[in-house]
This record gives structure tokens, sequence and C-alpha cells, in this order.
């Protein structure tokens, strides 16, 4: 019994370390695992910035995420749980038709990405101490958590139609595979449109989705495409400031073809004012101020303005089949129709979705088409409302982001890009990928 009792009592001294040793175990894991995660998301946003042009050197990323994992872990308890060596930035891959697709690649000076490990080892100096198990030979425990963050661009946001207000769709649309249609408030759809595998519309609440009677089976694909969740439109925001960087020719907010780095000013004084290309300066930030608070710049019909940025605080009105291509066009005009077009005006070129020739068109009021709008590879942001009527195959490749409502087309087809919409304003956002 004596004998047998020493060996009941050794297999409670085990069972007790495991239960009290694995529950400490799993505890300063799960510290550690948090730690990870917040350093890895502070470094990727210190890395790459809330805003345009905050961008961070890697070392001073890297120093933010150890000085937060101190915070959550201070050194005097923890020892060092991240160290620079463990921190690194590079791309991810998550494409879901390879095996093993999660993938973390080095790439040093990449802003896409960060991978970092935080540990209690015997390597940085600090395991973790076992309390029973120590009676059984086991002193310590090694423990490493990875945690990898990345940027993202909600797929809405680089092309689709976004409103934070109401967003009015009409009839007898074609909505291709990946075209996304997003309301913070709620979508309005009439009949006989389309919708393709792929597809999202997406809204808060799908029960104040409005529909016709019949109108699932009038739109054909829309039950699939339904999604439910809102979004926080961060573009918005930064409009005064992409607009006040394009005016200083701020190199964060101007595109690559603009190789005249000083300013070209132009002053206008009369109500309406007829803009051509031989009035603007190529390749340069155009500053044309109007000095009547209803003045509007005018471009005629069939007129093409190409290879430049305006920036302005007239209105922008485009005459009939003029065209705006591999440029970038902001106001500061707060009206309901600041950029307004006659029938065929056509933003960026028609080609297929190369790269280049897309348009960036930003105000802090509102758009206006009434007639056979042409969008291909352009970005479209204002802070007020847009509506428009886009002409047959006359959409492949935009973004259009309003801070109010958007009321949209008839009968055309919304068509993806995928390339050709390098020329985007963003802002990152960021997630968890590991």
């Amino acid at each position: 019994m004596t004998v047998l009792s020493l060996f009941l009592l050794t297999a409670t001294f085990i069972i007790g370390g495991l239960a009290i040793d694995v529950t400490n175990l799993m505890a300063q894991r799960t510290h550690l695992q948090i730690t990870a995660d917040s350093a890895a998301h502070a470094a990727l946003v210190e890395r790459v910035g809330l805003r345009i042009g905050e961008r961070r050197s890697e070392e001073e990323a890297k120093n933010y995420a150890i000085q937060l994992a101190s915070t959550n872990m201070p050194a005097s308890r923890f020892g060092s749980v991240l160290i620079a060596e463990d921190i690194t930035f590079g791309d991810w891959t998550n494409d879901q038709n390879v095996p093993l697709h999660d993938r973390f690649t080095p790439n040093p000076g990449s802003t896409r990405a960060v991978q970092l490990f935080t540990a209690r080892n015997a390597r940085h100096g600090n395991p973790i101490s076992t309390f029973l198990l120590r009676l059984v030979g086991v002193d310590v425990w090694n423990v490493t958590t990875p945690s990898v963050f990345e940027t993202y661009q909600p797929a809405c946001l680089r092309e689709g139609f976004v409103a934070e207000d109401r967003l009015d769709m009409q009839s007898n649309n074609v909505y291709l595979r990946g075209f996304c249609v997003h309301s913070n408030t709620l979508v309005s759809i009439n009949q006989n449109n389309y919708f393709e595998e792929g597809t999202v519309v997406s809204m808060p609440d799908l029960d104040l989705l409005e529909l016709p009677n019949s109108g699932y089976e009038r739109n054909e694909g829309l039950e699939a495409a339904l999604r439910e969740g809102s979004m926080e439109i961060r573009i918005l925001d930064e409009l005064d400031n992409i607009i006040a960087g394009l005016g200083s020719a701020d190199r964060d907010y101007v595109p690559e073809y603009v190789t005249n780095y000083l300013p070209n000013g132009i002053t206008l004084s009369a109500n309406t004012n007829t803009l051509i290309q031989d009035d603007l300066l190529a390749n340069a930030v155009n500053n044309i101020y109007c000095t009547r608070s209803d003045g509007r710049i005018s471009i005629p019909n069939g007129e093409l303005i190409e290879n430049v940025v305006i920036k302005t605080n007239c209105r922008i009105e485009l005459g009939s089949n003029a065209r705006i291509e591999n440029s970038v066009v902001a106001t500061t005009n707060t009206a309901s129709n600041s950029v307004t077009g006659a029938s065929g005006s056509t933003f960026g070129a028609d080609d297929d979705c190369a790269p280049g020739g897309g348009v960036q068109v930003i105000t802090l009021g509102g758009m206006r088409f009434p007639s056979n709008l042409g969008i291909f590879g352009s970005q479209f942001l204002a802070r007020g409302d847009v509506s428009f009527a886009a002409r047959s195959n006359g959409i492949q490749g935009a973004s259009i982001v309003s801070g109010g409502k958007i009321d949209a087309t008839s009968n055309s087809t919304m068509a993806l890009c995928n390339n050709g919409m390098e020329g985007n304003f963003e802002l990152p956002y960021f997630r968890m990928a590991m």
C-alpha cells in the first residue's frame, strides 16, 4: 500500500503540475498573441500611415511596435518579448486556387504587409518558468507567437459605386462579375437588371432594400449578390488634403506624368471661361482661380484635355463629346452641380483598361451628367450627390464615391477594369491576415 501510495502521489503531482503549468502556459501564450497582434497592426499603420503622405521608415515602424509591445508586456516582468530582428515587412499571398496559398514573403521596402513574432524563450532570455513540473525535470516553456497584418482596399472603393446616403439604381442595367455597389443607408433598385455571378450589392440592413413588386424575379442574380454590412468611407475625409496637396504639387498627391514641378497659375474674372488644351501647361499642375463665386470653366464640344492636373475653385462644365484623359481635375466648389457634362462627355481613355489614360475627378460639391456619360478607368470623389446616365457599354473601370446620394444610370453595362485604375486616390485599410 505504501509503494502504491508513492506511485499515486507522483502521478498526482504530475497531473497537478500539468494542470497548473499548462493553464499558466496558455494564459502566457494568449498574452503573447494579443501583444503580437497589436504590435503588428501598429507597425503596419505606422509604416503606411492613415493618411496620404504619412508614411514612415521601416526602422521607425519597428521601434513603434517594440515600444507598444513593451507597454503591453513590460520588460521588467516579461523580458524583451519583441526585438527588431523578428519584425519583417513584405507581401502576403492569399490565393484560394493555390495549395498552401497563405504565404508571407519578405520584401524590404514593402508597405503591403508585416510579419512579426513575439516570444518568451531561451533565445530572448525570458522563457516561461514552470511551477510543479520542475519536480519532474521540466523547468521552462519556450513559446513563440506569430502575427501577420496586411493592407487592403475594399473592392467597392477600388471599382464600383459607394454612397454614404441612398444609392438609386435604375432599370435595364447589366452588372458584370466583380462589380460592386454599396450604400451606408439603403439601396433602391428598379427592374430588369442583370447581376452576373460575383457581383455585390451591399448595405447595413437588407430589410431596407427597396424593390418593386416581384423585384427578385425581375432582377436576375440580385438575391445572390446581396450582402449586409457598412463601410467607413475614409477617403471622403481626405478630399481637402488631396486638393491642397495638388495645388502645392506635393509628390504624394500629383501623378507621375507631372514633370513640371512649378504650378502654373491662371486667374479668370468672367462668369464663363472657355478652357482648351492650349490654355494649360502640359505635365504640370494648373491652378485656376475664378474671382467670381459663380465662375465656371467651360470645356468646348469635342475638346480633348490630357496630361494635366487642374486645381480650381470654379465650376467645371464639359461640352458635348468633350474628353478628359490622363489627368486629375479637382475643385473646391461646393455647388450641387460643381462638375457637369453635356451628352457624350467622357472621362478616361477607352483603351481596354490599358495602364494610364485614367482620370481622377474630385469635388467638394456634387456632380451631374444627364446623358451618355463615358467612364473608362477613372475615379470620381464627391462630397455631395452624384447623378449620371451612362451610355451603353460606357462604363469600364469606374470608382464613384459620394458623401451624399448616387442616382445611377439605366440601359448600361457596368464592367470591371482590374488594371488601369492605378491612379486612384486611396487610403489604406488594415486587417489581420494570420
